[in-house]
């Protein structure tokens, strides 16, 4: 495997002028020509170059504060590529299965190294493994390690689940629906094999422990993941949930992405699913919910009353099909709601910045009515998602004195390359325009980890280009593995055929706890 490049990760004092400063956009007017002092990790000074007797001379920046990513799975393959585009949720989970199992370091640097170039600084990863052969502490280990090269923070949610490996129903049930000529093998690789929930949260703690024992803690915060209610019996959740209030640990969980979700849910829990999670513990500060697209208004009431942070997917429930969050209703809810990619940018490129912008579009209001303001925005996009990440002491998205240096910094002369008017809010011009393209600079706890589009920790290119080619090799060899087989392509093509008019009919909505 190519050996990453290793720079000295210890922050060091430096300062950049900036033509604008966006110290907390929403809430904080632009301040104009100034220069922001790091030192130890943090913001030490920000100062008018006016005051300093200085000027802006060399290359023009705009400097905001690092996005957040709340909800990811550190994919390293995009799903076009797959063949999944336009399949909805439930039949475009089996297509992830025909990316063969690689080197986890590789599908992880190459993945995190996208997020930091799109200005990214904390990324939650729900984790499914991409390589079965090796023990899942050791494939853990090489996620923390590409995590601590690239230099992002992440939260490692361990996937757990016990039943209802193809859709939303016992698997004996569904494989009833399903053509004949497909059952077995289907059977065969998608059936859930349970695991206690006991051995499941062992393993959380093995892998927690490895992190401490590793000196991994200052990238990588490890939680529990139970993948959904309608994949986790109520034993393991019950579990979970207790075992949150006794280690302090996060949980991080997915809920009502779809239509069919919700009439599951509907099914199975009368009395509501959000309030059945409330019964059994599972609601606190210390828990993320992944999309609640199709969450009402009193379940919302419930999540704020109670601490939770929603992670809303924008593109994903796009690209999948699931539909549009009810972020006004969120917010009006009183509700802490973060900005998740899910592995779905609109372009599939992990593009912080147009995902912000694109939520903004949908959500901000039509006409001359508000309902989503600047500064939620920025909560939504920045300040909420560092404690989806690291837990409930995390804090980001704010450049203050003291505050982790968490910064991006854009090509302002590009980013407002018309320049008529010197007087533009640089933050209108961010959320007409920006993206990823106009990142010049990105700083994650002081250290420089992304310079002129390429990231400093490891050799983007080299890396990839190593990934793919053990994909391909895989993909072509005559003793190819088995998930990406041509038998298995035609299999998943079949499957997505057949579980169409599976949840159209509403059958698995009979298929209850």
């Amino acid at each position: 495997m190519t050996t990453p490049q290793m720079p000295d990760a210890t922050p060091t004092r430096q300062s950049f002028d900036c033509a604008w400063l966006l110290t907390d956009p929403g809430a904080a007017p632009a301040q104009a020509d100034v220069r922001v002092a790091v030192s130890g990790g943090r913001v030490a000074s920000i100062d008018a170059l006016e005051a300093l007797g200085a000027a802006v001379t060399a290359r023009r920046l705009l400097a905001l504060p690092a996005l957040s990513n709340a909800h990811d799975h550190a994919r390293t393959v995009r799903s076009a590529t797959l063949g999944a585009f336009d399949q909805p949720l439930e039949s475009w989970l089996p297509y992830l299965g025909l990316a063969p199992g690689v080197d986890p370091y590789l599908c992880a640097a190459t993945s995190f190294a996208r997020s930091v170039r799109h200005g990214v600084a904390n990324l939650m990863v729900h984790y499914t493994r991409v390589q079965g052969g090796m023990p899942y502490v050791d494939e853990a280990r090489a996620v923390a390690r590409a995590a601590s090269d690239v230099g992002v923070r992440i939260g490692f949610a361990i996937a757990m689940r016990d039943r209802n490996g193809i859709a939303y129903c016992d698997d004996a049930t569904v494989l009833k629906a399903l053509r004949p000529g497909i059952r077995d093998v289907v059977a065969q690789r998608l059936s859930v094999k349970p695991m206690a929930p006991a051995q499941q949260l062992a393993l959380v703690d093995e892998v927690a422990a490895m992190v401490s024992e590793g000196g991994y803690g200052d990238h990588v915060t490890v939680q529990y993941g139970p993948a959904a209610v309608q994949w986790c019996c109520t034993p393991l959740l019950e579990a979970i949930a207790q075992a949150s209030a006794d280690t302090g640990r996060p949980v991080h969980m997915h809920l009502l992405e779809t239509k069919y979700q919700r009439a599951w849910s509907d099914a199975a829990h009368p009395g509501g699913i959000v309030q059945f999670l409330d019964s059994i513990g599972l609601l606190s500060p210390r828990l993320t919910l992944a999309h609640c697209t199709w969450a009402r208004a009193d379940e919302l009431a419930l999540l704020a009353e109670r601490g939770v942070t929603i992670a809303v997917n924008t593109s994903s429930n796009l690209g999948l099909k699931s539909g549009i969050a009810p972020l006004p209703e969120m917010l009006k809810q009183g509700c802490r709601v973060a900005m998740g990619l899910d592995g779905m940018a609109f372009d599939e490129d992990d593009d912080a910045l147009r995902e912000m912008r694109l939520a903004y579009s949908l959500h901000r209001g039509w006409g001359f009515d508000t309902t989503m303001t600047r500064d939620q925005l920025w909560g939504f996009a920045a300040r909420h998602g560092p404690r989806s990440v690291g837990g409930a002491l995390r804090s980001g998205g704010r450049i203050e004195p003291g505050a982790p240096a968490d910064i991006v910094l854009l090509d302002w002369d590009a980013l407002d390359d018309d320049a008529l008017f010197s007087d533009i809010d640089p933050l209108d011009l961010l959320l007409a325009r920006g993206n990823g393209s106009h990142i010049a600079q990105v700083l994650i706890g002081g250290r420089s980890v992304v310079e002129g589009g390429r990231v400093t920790g490891i050799d983007e290119t080299a890396l990839r280009a190593e990934l793919l080619a053990r994909m391909r090799a895989a993909l072509s060899s005559d003793v190819s593995s088995d998930a990406a087989s041509a038998s298995w392509r035609g299999t998943v093509q079949a499957l997505s055929e057949d579980l169409a008019p599976f949840y159209r009919s509403g059958h698995f909505g009979g298929c209850c706890d």
